[in-house]
């Protein structure tokens, strides 16, 4: 896709800021470029920080964050769930365009392929010490369900550029049970040697669904009812592990741990970190040091546990005077879910509490719960501001470009499709809104918006997510068209505005046939102005 910007005005400011970024980053010696880390939390809802709203929780690092960086209040993940949104934001291209980009099984296969071009070979063709922690999601191994997981994997994160990775294959959830560092299971136990299936048990091996007298920790609410491994039953089937087998109750504590060793290993030269915390998908099951202390339960412990790991990284940044030149940035892959498959009481302990900050729906859905997400970023020597609170529409799929642009580096050509040079945005310099944001649903539903529009495509589907989530799911068998100020999406106006849902549709047209040219034509319609008879009813 061209990469020229999407209206005169933004092309304007974003060339300008673009240039010096560019010209300063060829100028810097290679020791003061900046370190970037990429904080991405999980299923953390918009309205689950102090710092957007939050009742009943303490956030204290995020909102240190926030004070001396730039908070987004109108920051969008690219889709509602996990795989495809990750996929999205660390290729530059929206997931929908590649298959095999659904909910990933713990033994999936590479999504992302060595081919491509990644934000962590981006970062470590600019010389860069490039690592990912925690959750991933996108699979090892060169094929699904084919992996030996006793040997070295002929296909890792070394193969998309990432120099060090200490990662959980999918998430807590799902089998297998076990970190892989670099391409092989960490503390790697050869006298139980590790055996998964998402088709079938293994013989002899207990499972939640015949076996609840062994869930001693969480049971499921629905689902979740295959291989028990520390008290809690998983999706998926698994046999072995020994000592490689996490407990729960350390995941944070671990993925913290090796993250700050490798900031304390890297401090004299630029380094690029992916560090994606379990927290706060299920099963909830946090350290001692935060279970039972919010009145929350355990998903309000599991926020307060984000946070401490948050505080790890910034007291890192601090003890050794890097943080000064290092732009963090904090996020979500998607909108929050609070009942997702195990009976932690989470529903009935809200308490007041709105994890979407009273946005409609939520994971999986099409309505702005579920992609509406945090976004906050500091960068004291790059000129963030501090303080300051953009409303500014954009959205994660253009951090890759962004990054090329901070870095003065050129990305190969077809690399990053969809992504576009928003640096100013990104570092809070500038409030100029992208003209749009393209949303994907669970079931794949496009949603297309724009700074004063929210349009759903037509997609047939039931109103509620139905394996057991309460959440709308936002699919209508007809065009849904929302004005901006109606925040909750309660009135749909497409039949009084059918040109407005015209001119939308023919947008996300063009973006699946990467017409530059009708997009470019498209943003000049006055038929997506705001419109003054619009307001929620």
């Amino acid at each position: 896709m061209k990469k020229s910007m999407l209206t005169a005005a933004m092309a304007a400011v974003t060339a300008s800021a673009a240039a010096q970024n560019a010209q300063a980053a060829e100028k810097a010696p290679r020791s003061e470029r900046p370190n970037v880390v990429i904080i991405f939390a999980d299923d953390l809802g918009y309205g689950d920080l102090e710092c957007y709203g939050a009742k009943n929780v303490s956030t204290p690092n995020v909102n240190r964050l926030a004070r001396q960086g730039t908070r987004f209040t109108n920051s969008h993940a690219t889709a509602a769930t996990s795989t495809p949104s990750r996929y999205s934001m660390l290729t530059g291209e929206y997931a929908w365009r590649h298959p095999d980009t659904d909910v990933a099984p713990g033994d999936a296969g590479m999504i992302i392929r060595p081919e491509k071009y990644t934000l962590a070979d981006l970062f470590h063709n600019a010389g860069y010490r490039t690592s990912a922690f925690g959750k991933w999601h996108l699979g090892v191994g060169d094929k699904t369900g084919k992996q030996d997981w006793n040997a070295p994997l002929p296909c890792a994160l070394g193969d998309i550029g990432f120099d060090y990775s200490y990662i959980m294959a999918a998430t807590a959830d799902r089998v297998p049970c076990v970190f892989i560092e670099n391409n092989r299971i960490a503390n790697y136990d050869p006298e139980a040697p590790v055996y998964v299936s998402y088709e079938r048990n293994f013989e002899g091996e207990p499972t939640g669904k015949d076996n609840p007298e062994l869930l001693f920790n969480q049971r499921p609410s629905h689902g979740h009812d295959m291989s028990i491994v520390n008290g809690i039953s998983r999706i998926g089937y698994m046999k072995g592990g020994g000592k490689a087998l996490w407990k729960d109750e350390n995941i944070a504590d671990s993925i913290t741990d090796h993250a700050v060793k490798f900031i304390r290993e890297n401090a004299d030269a630029p380094f690029f970190m992916y560090f994606a915390t379990n927290d706060v998908h299920v099963p909830r099951f946090p350290h001692d040091r935060f279970r039972g202390k919010n009145p929350m339960g355990v998903r309000g412990d599991a926020i307060v546990q984000f946070d401490w790991s948050v505080g790890r990284i910034l007291d890192t940044l601090d003890s050794l005077g890097i943080a000064n030149n290092t732009l963090v940035i904090l996020s979500s892959d998607n909108g929050p879910v609070v009942d997702d498959g195990y009976d932690d009481r989470a529903e009935e302990l809200l308490n007041g509490h709105s994890p979407t900050g009273h946005l409609r729906g939520g994971k999986y859905s099409a309505f702005e719960g579920g992609t509406r997400v945090p976004v906050i970023v500091r960068w004291p020597k790059g000129g963030v501001p501090a303080g300051k609170t953009s409303t500014a529409l954009n959205s994660q799929i253009d951090w890759m470009a962004s990054m090329a642009a901070l870095l003065g580096e050129r990305m190969p050509a077809g690399a990053a499709p969809d992504s576009y040079n928003r640096l100013p945005v990104v570092l809070g310099q500038s409030d100029e809104p992208r003209p749009w944001v393209l949303e994907q649903a669970s079931n794949k539903t496009l949603s297309l918006r724009t700074p004063d529009w929210k349009y759903i495509q037509p997609n047939g589907g039931p109103a509620m997510v139905p394996w057991g989530p309460k959440i709308e799911t936002g699919y209508l068998d007809r065009p849904q068209l929302y004005s901006d100020s109606d925040t909750g999406e309660l009135h749909n106006v497409a039949p009084e505005h059918p040109e407005k849902v015209k001119r939308m549709d023919e947008i996300i047209q063009a973006v699946r046939k990467n017409d530059q040219a009708a997009l470019d034509s498209l943003h000049a319609s006055p038929a997506l102005a705001p419109c003054k008879n619009c307001k929620a009813k």
